[in-house]
């Protein structure tokens, strides 16, 4: 299965929203903790679709370099 951007930036905003409606500071902790570690994969994830788009991109014109 493949994981999209979009699954991890909805838990990013999940855990912001998490840790804006406590009063508990080690659930706040804990949460904003968790969301760096869901914004870190969300940039991977982001960097891979940018690089799958740009490679096919480069086919494409290399394709039309070709084949006109």
């Amino acid at each position: 299965m493949s994981v999209t951007s979009d699954f991890y930036l909805a838990r990013v905003a999940q855990c912001a929203r998490e840790a804006g409606e406590t009063d508990l500071a080690n659930v706040r902790d804990r949460c904003l903790r968790a969301k760096a570690a869901w914004q870190a994969m969300a940039d991977r994830v982001l960097m891979g679709e940018a690089d799958r788009k740009q490679q096919a991109a480069d086919k494409a014109a290399h394709q039309e370099r070709l084949f006109g």
